[in-house]
């Protein structure tokens, strides 16, 4: 029986949520009887450390710029096991969320315009309202919405600060649209049912993520006419022009109009017990169990083993 190790943690801001996916992971797996697990907690990792690390497979459950967006990739490609998620180039370009609007515009796919964040402009970019947020984080981490300049002038100054104690850190300034937040699992390129994910307080925030029992996850909502096939044929097109591969989440927004817009792309969806994919996949058929073992199957799969 092969030996999955699954990595969870990380150096990034959503670590908490890493290990408690790394957790579900682990455990569908034991459950399914199907492979054996080792479970391992990192921070940064060098390849000499990833190498001494057991198993035949690897399964990478980490969320953030380390661990999603291309570095641990790197170093997976070079250690020579089969990984689960996608390879260096499409993680880098999925985690950079400015780089995935561009990719998509050339792809037919539409998205709402935005800039990088200038700390050195007062004056924001958009007109308002507009969305503030990190540009490689993901589970909404450090989202800001203005609504007006009131708002826009705080979470100028939370941006300031919070890109003075972390350098390197970017933000981006989208232009704000209202509607149903949607989303799309991909599973070998192919979509899971559509989520409207409906939070009790309007904006599907890091709480209404993690921490309220109150967000309520609509399957198979209902849509305008082909409105379904549409998103989903966005979230196929999208992860194609990525390059994505076995598992990943494409997140819109549906507005008044009736009008689909990408928000995101996501390599590494959560697996925790409020996690969307997961979702999907056992409304579809497929438990949790079941899922994790087909992914690891994917990567040994593509791996020719």
């Amino acid at each position: 029986m092969k030996k999955v190790l699954v990595l969870g943690g990380g150096p990034d801001a959503e670590r908490e949520v890493s290990l408690n996916s790394a957790a579900g992971v682990a455990n569908a797996i034991r459950a399914s009887g199907r492979y054996e697990v080792v479970e391992r907690t990192i921070d940064r990792i060098s390849l000499a450390e990833l190498k001494g690390l057991p198993g035949d497979v690897v399964f990478p459950v980490l969320h953030g710029a380390f661990g999603e967006g291309g570095p641990l990739q790197d170093l997976m490609e070079r250690d020579g096991r089969p990984y689960v998620g996608c390879r260096p180039a499409a993680a880098r370009l999925a985690m950079d969320k400015l780089a995935t609007k561009l990719c998509a515009a050339r792809a037919g796919i539409p998205t709402a315009e935005a800039h990088a964040f200038n700390i050195r402009d007062e004056a924001c970019p958009l007109p308002i309202p507009v969305v503030v947020k990190p540009v490689h984080d993901g589970s909404s981490v450090g989202l800001h919405i203005c609504k007006d300049v009131q708002a826009w002038a705080a979470a100028r100054r939370d941006v300031e600060a919070d890109i003075a104690s972390k350098p390197g850190r970017v933000y981006m300034v989208e232009r704000y649209i209202a509607g149903k937040e949607l989303t799309v699992g991909l599973l070998d390129g192919k979509p899971l049912p559509i989520i409207h994910i409906a939070p009790a307080e309007g904006v599907y925030d890091y709480e209404a993520k993690y921490k309220r029992k109150d967000t309520r996850y609509l399957l198979d909502p209902e849509l305008p006419q082909g409105m379904d096939a549409t998103i989903k044929g966005y979230a196929e097109r999208l992860g194609r022009a990525i390059g994505v591969r076995h598992v990943s989440r494409v997140d819109f927004l549906l507005d008044g109009q009736g009008q689909p817009w990408l928000l995101e792309i996501n390599t590494m969806p959560g697996f925790t017990a409020t996690s969307l994919v997961p979702k999907a996949a056992a409304h579809s058929g497929t438990d949790m169990p079941s899922l994790c073992a087909l992914l690891v199957d994917f990567a040994l799969r593509d791996s020719g083993r």
